[in-house]
């Protein structure tokens, strides 16, 4: 046999010796990598392969062959080899060969050798694989989940994971990282194992030891040398490290200790100095924190507040220099913004005040806008201070570098697979070959957002515009990244309603039809007490201009009965005779009907002028006396009778105006709007009045934009006109998830009595009829007419409701609001309750009272009784505010697309009072004298006299899909 002298080797052993070969010869190369080789070794080895005795055959490789391979194909290894067969055989190709596998990190050991034929050379590559991981546990480890230790490694590219190859480089990283993490977390004194299993044939299991060690939280914070600042203003300065507790509250700012993280410290140390200069002290000088460790928990102590474990006290020494008023704000290298003075108006604070780090910053930050709306991307303010030392004053000299203007070339969308790109565009008030605008396109990012369509887009997030800018040209290109949300939206609504009764109900709806931006919306719900159903369909673009086009038909039965709500007021069962029934309001109303709208946005505003006409006919069945006596009687069609409860047509419009920069219509995070309109009807059907409109809302972030804070005023006034009043079924009644949620639906409502009439049969003290003829029985009974004050809800002409509630998201899509509801729902104009003319001449000359008959039977000796023209409210229901607080349980279920919620509701303010129908109109004189004249006088006046127990619910636990506002 023939032995080469070594050339290129790799592997974690010494490769040695070489077999015999009878008809070939075969050349181990052999070089250990140790590092990048030494290059004295490499030159040996070349002469000696110059001196190896060549047999004559031509230096060419004939074949390469690859050994030890398991997972890793054939074709995959040679594919990184670029010595191909044919080629002359090179040393320093095989060592770029070998590097090139080497660097691929999917081996622990290569070894190329050679062997000679008859035709040349056989290249043999030799490889070990390293093994694959199998499994990755976690012993002892309790302060961190999984989750977050995957998160870190991903954050930290650790590159360390189930499937993938064994580096224990990367295993080496990973425990520094879970030790950074677990540091985070308070656990200072923690330690980090790795044990490494062989599983067979190719693979190993790794297993992260931890022990965590005690828990340190963070002890006394002091600061030294603070003479002007209090510790209590720098210690809330310290938002990472400051104890946890009720802001401003003195005694209960420190009621929980945070865990302490050192890295955590700086920033914190940073933010002291900021508070400093935003002060005024400018040459404060922040030393470096000094920190002392030691045990607690010693003794008796009192969870949650002192555990065992250890505490880390910080104290933080201080120099504060002479405080400083600003000076000046000037400014140099502006060529495209000459008016100085228009940049100084940006920054928001005068010449003279008190120095702020914070007001500086935030003109920096005006001031880049500024630019940024001229199409200047890249600029750049670089401040620059001078000192005045005899006055104490400092000036701030802005360089300013202004970059290049750009163009917008082109504006491209990634991700939205289903909502056309025109779709998009529309809403864009920035467009292509403009000057590039900062302040239109966060602009257009709120437009789309209030869309609905696609994940929150935030201005501030790198990951949603990607801009491409081409500084010869002076142009940009911009890709907006949208993910598209669910465009189908389901609603489930059900339960028990003292109003609705059982119910349940569902709606449907597509906010994207097609991708083409329209909006089809189905609603249902069905109860023993009421019916509604929808179908409505938006058009955002009608004829592809900015014009929004939108209609719906519907159907509406409603039954009313008030005995069932006097049992909600009293919260006792009621068991009441027919004759009591008649005195209560007991209907059913069923209405049809369709709305057309129309509105138009001004230019590149987030106004929106609009117009609304509205069409419905509604008929009512009275299954009660007074119910037909409140229906029949108002003046709201100009005639009364019957046929004044059906065939009531409304025929009116809303005029509106509307603003709105609230970036979400679901989860709201900031922004403000407003809406402004006012309903006529009167343009043909047969009732008349106005409703003017007013409605205001305000989200505001809280935490870092992770939780927020809202409320939402909303009022409204109804009048007839034209001699006529505005229809019962159309004032106002509040109460529900949609205004007061403690309140049952449409039980809010001032309560009055309306004067009408009835009969009641002369009794018996034993209960029987007296008749008119006791000779002739089948001459019926003796009756009496009487005046009557009937109990109804007539609803208010006034309403004006407030909510407040504060979002924190707990995880994902759950959030919990604690919520606080406030309305009334008044009756103002009284004379908005006025009685139909006929009704009132009808019983003003009735004569009440039956004190005897003649002979023919008839009623004499009775008398009239005046009654008022208009309802008047009942004492301690009208202006009564109503209020209800509580909780609720949020979820945005991504399935149907829309809020679940859960809420349970205290209300502190409510109906709670006695009351009757003041001096009765029900004299002993209406009744004949004798024992049947008294028992009877007396159950008229229980029957229809009586003081009513008016008590609203002090709690509601209800559940519902949508929101309040």
């Amino acid at each position: 046999m023939q032995q080469d002298s070594p050339a290129v080797a790799k592997s974690g052993r010494t490769v040695a010796g070489a077999g015999s070969l009878s008809s070939s010869s075969r050349t181990i190369l052999n070089l250990k990598n140790h590092g990048s080789g030494h290059p004295i070794l490499r030159l040996l080895l070349s002469l000696l392969l110059v001196a190896c005795p060549l047999w004559g055959q031509e230096n060419v490789i004939t074949e390469i062959v690859v050994h030890g391979n398991r997972r890793i194909p054939v074709d995959t290894i040679k594919a990184r080899i670029f010595t191909k067969p044919g080629d002359i055989y090179d040393q320093a190709a095989l060592e770029r060969d070998f590097n090139s596998l080497w660097n691929t990190g999917y081996f622990q050991d290569i070894r190329i050798e050679r062997e000679q034929t008859p035709k040349g050379w056989r290249i043999h590559v030799y490889v070990s694989e390293r093994p694959t991981i199998r499994e990755i546990n976690y012993s002892g480890l309790n302060s961190v989940s999984t989750s977050d230790v995957l998160d870190r490694f991903k954050e930290r590219k650790v590159g360390l994971s189930v499937e993938s190859q064994y580096d224990p480089t990367k295993v080496k990283k990973a425990e520094v990282t879970l030790k950074e993490l677990l540091s985070e977390h308070g656990r200072q004194f923690a330690t980090v194992r790795t044990e490494v299993r062989t599983i067979p044939p190719a693979a190993v299991g790794i297993t992260f030891v931890v022990r965590e060690g005690p828990k340190v939280k963070v002890g006394k914070i002091r600061f030294q040398g603070n003479k002007h600042v209090s510790s209590r203003t720098l210690r809330s300065a310290m938002k990472n490290l400051r104890p946890i507790g009720i802001p401003h509250s003195i005694f209960l700012e420190n009621i929980f200790a945070k865990t302490y993280d050192a890295s955590k410290l700086n920033e914190d140390t940073e933010r002291v100095r900021a508070e400093y200069q935003n002060r005024g002290y400018f040459k404060v000088l922040v030393e470096d924190p000094k920190t002392q460790i030691h045990d607690t928990g010693g003794g008796f102590s009192i969870p949650l507040f002192h555990g065992k474990g250890k505490a880390v006290d910080i104290t933080m020494p201080i120099e504060e220099g002479d405080r400083y008023r600003l000076g000046s704000i000037t400014f140099k290298n502006n060529k495209a913004v000459t008016n100085t003075k228009a940049l100084r108006g940006l920054f928001p604070i005068k010449d003279e005040d008190i120095f702020s780090r914070e007001k500086i910053a935030k003109g920096l930050e005006n001031l880049r806008d500024a630019y940024g709306e001229l199409g200047y991307i890249n600029f750049t303010p670089v401040p620059d201070t001078t000192f005045d030392e005899d006055k104490k004053l400092v000036n701030v000299i802005i360089d300013v570098d202004e970059g290049k203007q750009y163009y917008v070339r082109r504006i491209e969308f990634q991700g939205n697979t289903t909502t056309r790109d025109k779709v998009i565009r529309r809403e864009l008030a920035l467009e292509e070959g403009q000057i590039y605008n900062n302040k239109l396109w966060k602009y257009s990012l709120l437009r789309l957002n209030q869309l609905g369509f696609f994940e929150p887009l935030r201005p501030e997030d790198p990951n949603t515009t990607e801009r491409k800018l081409n500084d010869q040209e002076g142009t940009v290109d911009l890709t907006l990244k949208v993910k598209e949300k669910g465009r189908n939206q389901i609603g489930l609504t059900g339960g028990v309603s003292g109003l609705a009764g059982a119910f349940v109900g569902i709606n449907y709806s597509t906010n994207n039809l097609f991708g083409l931006g329209e909006t089809l919306n189905v609603q249902a719900s069905v109860g023993n007490r009421q019916r509604n159903i929808m179908f409505g369909f938006t058009e955002p673009y009608l004829f592809d201009r900015p014009l929004q086009f939108g209609f719906t038909v519907f159907t509406q039965k409603y039954n009313f009965d008030q005995a069932n709500q006097l049992q909600i007021l009293t919260g006792q069962r009621t068991n009441f005779s027919q004759a009591v029934l008649n005195t209560l309001q007991n209907f059913t109303q069923a209405t049809t009907g369709f709305t057309v709208s129309l509105s138009y946005p001004l230019h590149r505003s987030l106004k929106r002028v609009g117009l609304t006409y509205s069409f419905d006919n509604s008929s009512t069945q009275v299954f009660s006396a007074a119910s037909q006596a409140l229906f029949q009687n108002l003046a709201f069609r100009g005639f009364a009778g019957p046929n004044a409860l059906n065939g009531v047509k409304t025929s009116k419009v809303l005029p509106n105006f509307s603003f709105s920069t609230i970036d979400s219509p679901l989860t709201p995070h900031t922004g403000k709007s407003i809406f402004l309109g006012g309903e006529i009807a009167g343009l043909g059907g047969t009732v008349q009045y106005v409703r003017p409109i007013i409605q205001w809302k305000q989200w505001f972030p809280m935490q870092k934009r992770r939780n927020t804070i809202g409320y939402n005023i909303q009022a409204s006034f109804l009048s007839g006109y034209g001699g006529l009043v505005a229809p019962p079924f159309d004032r106002f009644y509040m109460g529900g998830e949609n205004d007061i949620r403690g309140f049952d639906i449409r039980t809010v409502s001032p309560l009055a009595f309306l004067s009408d009439k009835t009969v009641i049969n002369l009794t018996n003290p034993d209960g029987t009829f007296v008749p008119k003829d006791p000779s002739n029985p089948r001459r019926g009974a003796y009756t009496i007419p009487i005046p009557v004050e009937r109990l109804v809800a007539p609803g208010g002409d006034f309403s004006l409701v407030g909510n407040a509630e504060y979002r924190i998201y707990i995880v994902g899509p759950v959030a919990l609001a604690p919520f606080v509801d406030l309305g009334i729902n008044s009756i103002v104009r009284q004379s908005q309750l006025r009685i139909n003319s006929g009704q009132l001449q009808d019983i003003n000359s009735t004569f009440f009272g039956c004190p005897a008959l003649d002979t023919g039977f008839n009623c004499v000796g009775g008398r009239r009784v005046t009654f008022p023209a208009d309802l008047s409210p009942i004492s301690g229901t009208n202006y009564t505010p109503r209020m209800s607080t509580g909780l609720e349980l949020q979820v945005f279920l991504p399935v149907i697309n829309a809020p679940f919620r859960v809420y349970w509701a205290y209300n502190p303010l409510r109906l709670d009072t006695t009351s009757g129908p003041g001096p009765t109109k029900i004299t002993r004189d209406m009744f004949p004298p004798g024992g049947s004249g008294d028992f009877t006088f007396q159950q008229a006046l229980s029957l229809f006299g009586p003081n009513y127990l008016l008590r609203e619910p002090r709690k509601t636990f209800r559940f519902t899909v949508a929101t309040t506002f």
